[in-house]
Formats: C-alpha cells, sequence, structure tokens
C-alpha cells in the first residue's frame, strides 16, 4: 500500500493545556504537540481521532 492512499490529518495545537485534566494533557503530548501553534502531521486512523475528540477543543484538524 502507498502513502497516497493512507489518509493523514494536520492536527495544530490553538489553545493551551494549561488548566486541563492531566489526561487531556497527555492526549495532546501523545499527539506530537509540545508548543501553541505548533502544527503535526500523524496517520488517520481510530487511535488519533479518539484522542482528537477527547480534545477537540484545543485543536485545528485539517485533512492531507
Amino acid at each position: 500500500m502507498s502513502n497516497k492512499n493512507k489518509k493523514q490529518l494536520k492536527v495544530t495545537l490553538t489553545r493551551s493545556a494549561i488548566g486541563c485534566k492531566p489526561q487531556h494533557k497527555a492526549c495532546v503530548a501523545t499527539l506530537g504537540l509540545r508548543k501553541l501553534q505548533q502544527t503535526v502531521v500523524i496517520a488517520d486512523n481510530p487511535c488519533t481521532r479518539g484522542m482528537i475528540n477527547k480534545v477537540g477543543y484545543l485543536l485545528s484538524v485539517e485533512e492531507v
């Protein structure tokens, strides 16, 4: 399977995780986000979708 067929998401941290629950901070860190306005491209799968749904109020998400 080539990379063209795999879907990816571009995730940007738009709000700070300061004051959030520890589980939400852990989700942000697991997604690979450390600083505000940092963007990462990650694979679109059920695991990452679940993390994005949990902390969606802190993120901006686009399909690539």
